[in-house]
């Protein structure tokens, strides 16, 4: 499995193109942005594009969506309780960074546990709410994706609608942290870390 990280969007989200080496299929998650740029890479690397994954429904994380469906045809990933911000401007905060869009509904709604097939890998559906209510991390291997859910030595926002400060600690303790300290994590903003770290370092945990 391989991973590229690239900066999308007006804040810098992490978009993460996940990919196998052998049969060229991949997962874009969290498309917030820079599309032609997104899709530049996939190009390059000669990739296919079977799922695009999307861990909440922030505009920061969702605005690439519509042009990636178009070109690569793969279905859009949402958990279910985040859905409603696809469709809503003011639900998914484009309202109010001043950008208002939509997007079309997703094609599969997500929940705890489920599998997405990448190649060789699997990706498995860990639902980690507090920043949004379907707020979700992606877990294969020894990483998780973490949305913005689990950050360096932080936590996500939880001051938007649908935030929850009590729910987002749950989540990291409950969903995450019980995961091995080697278990890499990259998150929605900023420099990865791992669950070790975070679970001696973040004081917002502790």
């Amino acid at each position: 499995m391989q991973i590229i990280t690239l900066q999308v969007g007006p804040i810098g989200t992490n978009c993460y193109i996940v990919y196998s080496e052998h049969t060229r299929q991949a997962a874009v998650i969290d498309p917030g942005g820079n599309a032609e740029d997104i899709l530049a890479e996939l190009k390059e690397q000669q990739l296919t594009v079977l799922a695009i994954i999307n861990t909440h429904g922030h505009a920061d994380h969702i605005m690439a969506n519509t042009k990636l469906r178009e070109v690569t045809q793969a279905p859009l990933y949402i958990h279910s309780a985040d859905a409603p911000m696809l469709l809503s401007a003011r639900l998914n905060l484009s309202q109010f960074l001043g950008m208002e869009f939509t997007c079309e509904p997703a094609d599969q709604l997500l929940s705890e546990g489920d599998k997405i097939t990448i190649g060789e890998f699997v990706l498995t559906v860990v639902h980690t709410p507090g920043h949004t209510p379907g707020g979700i991390s992606l877990l294969t291997d020894q990483i998780v994706f973490s949305g913005d859910t689990l950050f360096a030595e932080s936590v996500g926002r939880t001051d938007f609608p649908g935030g929850s400060q009590s729910q987002i600690v749950e989540s990291v303790k409950n969903k995450l942290l019980i995961l091995d300290d080697a278990v890499k994590v990259l998150p929605g903003h900023g420099p990865g870390t791992t669950i070790g770290w975070e679970r001696t370092h973040n004081p917002y945990i502790q």
